[in-house]
């Protein structure tokens, strides 16, 4: 089968050769906009992990931010021109890109050019230099999209069905990296890319995927109820699109990560602007719209999911298997920034929506197990949780730094026993309706 002009791009990228790729990427667009490009410069991303975004110039002066999604389905850019209108539409401030080339395989953005920082990348510069004063500034301004979010969730809350929610993009994040389309009933997909038939290597211990999935787990001393393969399996029914058409809808744009909105300061009136709006919706499932959002602005930090290498001078990690059972020892906490953010998701996002959902008998009674599988995916689906697996700009961590990642995912997939506590048990009991 012929490599298409977007897969090539993100091949030669994966393969180090950068500067390849920026020709082939200048080819794409000069072909499908007609116009003369004199450069084009593929972003260092360290979040971009699916999809290709930088900066091309063309002849006159003119200069575009450009990208394009190339992952299991490449639809999702073309899908992405018509998805920030929807947005728009329900009042959130969302970054529109100007042209779009819809070929398939040879999709591709183009968005004005911005001066402004992403949000994740503002937000390391914080945690990195313990600047209180633009964590302040940051804070405040997460918290006012939180609440333009939490108010067009409310706003756009209805009632769904299956079709419609089939039909929403955003399960390419959960259900359609668990299965593929040929084997649709089995956990499969990127489950058996990164981690079936592998070797999980743990500090002091080596174990077959088949003996690490099957492990009970205890974290600080912690006890959890599910497995990592049981999590896997629980998902793949949790998160099939069609049952969560029953549990209430809203207009989100799913993939809300820090790394998709700009910090935006134009005319002194600070504010962040959604972009990438790839997986937006107006039927989204309610209980889907904040999960990425949630877990990759607060519970992928501090550095362990994007920065392994960063982190493993951060944090102690130790880790016995015996008989069945691992335990995990680690110090990993949340800093300030991501408590901060997790207390505005939880006022202005997750309680008012799940009260709403609660008050119009549209919370399914099963929501605590549907979105901890949603969380639990956030990670392990995203990139390769195994030591050693770089993906893209993400270095291949190390035993210690894999064996915290599976704890952190366990964590959030599973509920402990009797009155054991950790940093997801607090999130859940607060936004967790008086039924």
């Amino acid at each position: 089968m012929t490599t298409t002009p977007t897969a090539r791009c993100r091949e030669l990228l994966l393969a180090g050769r950068r500067v390849e790729a920026e020709l082939a990427v200048a080819e794409l667009i000069a072909s499908q906009f007609g116009l003369s490009v004199t450069h084009a410069s593929i972003g260092a991303d360290w979040t971009s992990l699916n999809s290709v975004n930088g900066v091309v110039d063309v002849e006159g002066g003119d200069r575009w931010f450009f990208k394009f999604h190339q992952e299991e389905g490449e639809e999702a850019t073309v899908g992405e021109y018509y998805r920030a209108e929807i947005l728009q539409r329900a009042g959130l401030p969302v970054d529109v890109p100007v042209r779009a080339s819809r070929e398939p395989g040879r999709q591709v953005l183009l968005y004005a050019f911005r001066h402004d920082r992403r949000l994740a990348d503002v937000c390391l510069d914080i945690e990195r230099s313990e600047d209180r004063a633009l964590e302040r500034h940051i804070v405040a301004l997460q918290r006012d999209l939180d609440r333009r979010v939490g108010q067009t969730y409310l706003a756009t809350l209805h009632a769904s069905n299956a079709r419609r929610s089939t039909d929403e993009a955003v399960h390419q994040l959960f259900h359609h990296r668990l299965r593929t389309p040929s084997d649709p009933r089995h956990v499969v997909g990127r489950v058996a890319r990164f981690y079936e038939s592998q070797t999980v290597r743990l500090p002091g211990s080596e174990l077959r995927w088949e003996e690490f999935r099957a492990l009970r787990w205890r974290i600080n001393g912690v006890i959890y109820r599910h497995t990592i393969g049981q999590l896997f399996e629980e998902s793949l029914v949790r998160l099939e699109p069609a049952s969560l058409g029953g549990s209430g809808a809203v207009t989100a744009h799913g993939d809300a990560h820090n790394a998709n909105i700009w910090v935006e300061d134009h005319g002194g009136s600070p504010r962040l602007v959604l972009f990438d709006p790839a997986f937006a919706g107006e039927h989204v499932p309610a209980l889907l719209a904040d999960v990425k959002a949630t877990f990759h602005n607060v519970y992928a930090h501090r550095l362990w999911l994007y920065h392994p290498n960063e982190a493993q001078n951060l944090f102690a990690v130790d880790v016995v298997v015996k008989d069945g059972w691992i335990d995990v020892a680690h110090d990993w906490v949340l800093t300030p920034l991501r408590e901060a953010f997790l207390s505005s998701k939880i006022e202005n996002v997750w309680k008012p929506l799940l009260g709403a959902l609660c008050e119009r008998r549209l919370l399914p009674g099963e929501w605590e197990r549907i979105a901890r599988c949603a969380l639990f995916c956030c990670p392990t689906l995203v990139t390769n949780l195994r030591a050693g697996e770089s993906q893209g700009p993400i270095p291949g961590r190390s035993p210690a730094m894999s064996a915290l990642s599976f704890a952190v995912a366990v964590m959030a997939g599973s509920e402990p026993y009797g009155n054991g506590e950790d940093a997801f048990t607090p999130f859940i009991a607060a936004i967790s309706p008086a039924l």
